[in-house]
């Protein structure tokens, strides 16, 4: 698991995809490792990652959901902007040998001894390994009670067991041998005669020939697995049976094995998968692939009685039509087609990669922008506050104060370096905050707190931007609401600002969270704003272009600023609709943005959820000057209820006089960004939607 990582580092433009032959456990199993999280980062670096079945593929996208905070989507997990695609490859195997095989002398001769030795008698087969997943005291059992409630089939079939040792060295594996030969014995002792047994075991493998005639003289084949990576008797058994017409017996733990690869290169068809119930899913799988199988729980001892009698009075021609199905599929799913679709995926996954991916921005040139600072006049300096001079915070909540870790802390070794850049004539230093208005007391700086609701130099008193004439009804039966939901949410917290309502719940269960925030936002539209004159939309924005220049205006007209700003350096961690902050700035753009650049407010009322995060902007009508827009947003794991204006965009883009040269703009802890440059300041970077899962 942790070679991808090394490919990667040792060439970054190699191609790697990641298979995994055997079951990959849940997420609760997956956890309990010390290293947890370097193996899912490690695997996570492959392009492709493949899994014989969908449920080990749910099971890996769930671990990396639970343990890393990253989301999963129907195409894959995006860790900092890199997009891992995870999807089901079903092997297969060589049919055509199997096929020629038959016709060997050596198979031949082995198939007459067989034949003459259970004549008169119908044969079921197991092969399998010795192992606890593969289920075979509980087809023993089974069969044990087959025998008691069919007398009369006592001495008309014999089952053929052959276990190959594995592990022989560990005490469970020894254990289940002695409890296998146990069963074995006390069945053959109860139904069987000094001339006939009904089970025949054997303890060792058997060479290719001997299994090719075995599989082709057996009636019915039982595969009943507990748990399997992927099993290929069922596809060996069936190669070698174009002439008997045997019968096989699944369990249904398998029943997802087969086909799903190229449902999956279907988004539209994912993106169903993902919402339809389980029973669905379980039926469509079976449909397309063993649909002509006999499905068990394995678990069931009665069921798999059940069946066998079912498969051994089976009419001739229903063996028939469902061999006729299993044969056809067993040699076009080979293991040649199985790499084939593999590689092919793979290749597919880089170009969409490229596509997809914007290009990377070049690290911040530090000695040019420290060059172009001390040749400026009049310096504006723009930093994020949360996950840029905030502490990284553990998106998992391990900590023993999570709870009260409400408010980020200022970064210890940033305290000096941002007093001096503060006490600089020349440079006016603004922070933004989406966040609670923060004490910045002891810096001379400007700070515009709750998404650019509150605005003010640290030696003076807060100013709003809000209208006086905003009507506030909404809050209360919005408040409501949320504290309905944190009742019913274990760990999730509600906190009541001056223009904010935030419900958090970074610290609850991913999924119930998860589905929580979808019934709290049914509840809003069914209940709270179901009667007042707003639009809402998919999206969030917290500091916009517009927000930006009304802050410059007050803070040219605050310091009476005789010359214009001719340098501006703007660092933060914004989300994706946040970042036309970058755009802004840019100097080859024209003083007034585009409406296309803008965010847009549409009339109608968009209801889809993508992932965990999504949106609410209510737009309300107001007779004030300026427009108000009401949003309740759900960002990663917050949901917020906030008022936002826009305002002229002329009122601080005309004290601006950049060259290209003299503006910088880096994006911190994202690769994927508008900026011109990117960094990521911490030893281990922190991803995209889990620096989202603590931002509130």
């Amino acid at each position: 698991m942790f070679l991808p990582k090394c490919l990667k580092e040792r060439n970054s433009k190699m191609k790697v995809s990641w298979f995994l032959h055997t079951p990959f456990p849940s997420s609760e199993i997956h956890r309990m490792l010390p290293s947890r999280l370097e193996l899912l980062r490690s695997v996570l670096a492959a392009d492709l990652v493949g899994f014989h079945t969908y449920d080990y593929a749910r099971h890996f996208v769930s671990a990396c959901t639970r343990i890393l905070g990253l989301e999963g989507t129907p195409e894959g997990v995006e860790d900092q902007g890199k997009l891992t695609r995870i999807a089901a490859f079903p092997v297969g195997i060589d049919s055509e040998r199997f096929i020629k095989a038959l016709e060997l002398p050596e198979v031949q001769d082995h198939m007459k001894v067989l034949k003459q030795r259970f004549a008169g008698r119908k044969v079921m087969l197991g092969v399998d390994r010795l192992d606890m997943i593969k289920g075979i005291p509980q087809k023993i059992l089974a069969f044990e009670k087959f025998l008691e409630e069919n007398p009369n089939w006592r001495n008309k079939v014999v089952l053929l067991q052959i276990a190959v040792p594995t592990r022989t060295d560990v005490p469970e594996y020894q254990k289940l041998t002695s409890q296998v030969h146990e069963i074995v014995g006390r069945i053959n002792g109860r139904f069987g005669s000094l001339t006939a047994v009904p089970i025949h075991h054997l303890d060792r493998s058997l060479d290719f020939h001997e299994l090719c005639a075995l599989y082709a003289v057996t009636d019915v084949a039982l595969v009943t697995s507990l748990r399997d990576g992927m099993n290929l008797v069922s596809y060996e058994y069936v190669a070698c049976q174009e002439s008997k017409k045997g019968v096989l017996i699944l369990s249904e733990v398998l029943r997802l094995d087969l086909d799903y690869t190229y449902v999956r290169a279907l988004p539209d068809v994912c993106n169903f998968l993902q919402n339809v119930p389980a029973y669905i899913l379980v039926c469509w799988g079976c449909s397309v692939s063993w649909c002509r199988t006999i499905l068990v729980n394995p678990w069931n001892v009665t069921e798999v009685a059940s069946s066998i009698g079912y498969a051994l009075n089976m009419p001739a021609d229903e063996r028939e039509k469902r061999h006729h199905h299993n044969f056809k599929h067993v040699i076009s799913h080979t293991a040649q087609e199985w790499a084939s679709t593999f590689v092919s995926e793979l290749n597919v996954t880089i170009v969409e990669a490229q596509l997809r991916t914007r290009q990377i921005p070049p690290p911040l040139p530090i000695e040019v922008a420290v060059d172009r600072y001390s040749c400026s006049n009049n310096r504006l300096l723009i930093l994020g506050f949360n996950a840029t001079l905030t502490e990284p915070v553990d998106t998992l909540g391990r900590k023993e104060s999570q709870i009260n870790e409400w408010q980020p802390k200022l970064r210890p070794d940033l305290r000096e370096p941002l007093r001096k850049l503060c006490d600089d004539p020349k440079t006016t230093v603004l922070v933004l905050s989406g966040s609670a208005r923060n004490n910045f007391s002891d810096y001379n700086l400007w700070l515009a707190a709750e998404n650019g609701m509150f605005l003010r130099v640290t030696t003076g008193d807060w100013m709003t931007t809000m209208p006086e004439n905003l009507s506030m009804e909404w809050v209360d039966s919005v408040k409501n609401v949320f504290e309905y939901f944190t009742d019913r949410t274990p760990r999730s917290q509600f906190e009541v600002q001056e223009t904010s309502l935030i419900w958090n719940y970074k610290y609850s269960d991913v999924e119930f969270g998860r589905l929580q925030a979808r019934d709290l936002l049914q509840h809003l539209w069914t209940g709270p704003i179901s009667n007042a004159s707003l639009d809402v939309v998919q999206g969030r924005r917290s500091v916009e272009g517009a927000a930006i220049d009304r802050i410059l205006g007050e803070i040219v007209h605050n310091k009476g600023m005789k010359e214009p700003i001719d340098y501006v350096l703007c660092i933060g961690h914004f989300l994706t609709k946040d970042e036309d902050i970058y755009t802004f700035f840019e100097p080859e753009l024209p003083s007034e943005v585009p409406a296309s650049v803008r965010p847009q407010v549409p009339t109608q009322v968009r209801t889809s959820i993508v992932g965990s995060r999504a949106a609410l902007l209510m737009k309300q009508n107001s007779t004030s000057a300026v427009e108000q827009n009401k949003s309740y947003a759900i960002d990663g794991d917050t949901l917020h209820s906030m008022v936002t204006d826009r305002i002229s965009l002329q009122e601080g883009s005309s004290v601006l006089d950049l060259q290209a040269n003299d503006y910088f703009s880096c994006s911190v802890a994202r690769k994927r960004s508008n900026s011109r440059y990117c960094n990521t300041p911490y030893p281990i970077p922190l991803p995209e939607s889990s620096m989202r899962r603590y931002l509130t």
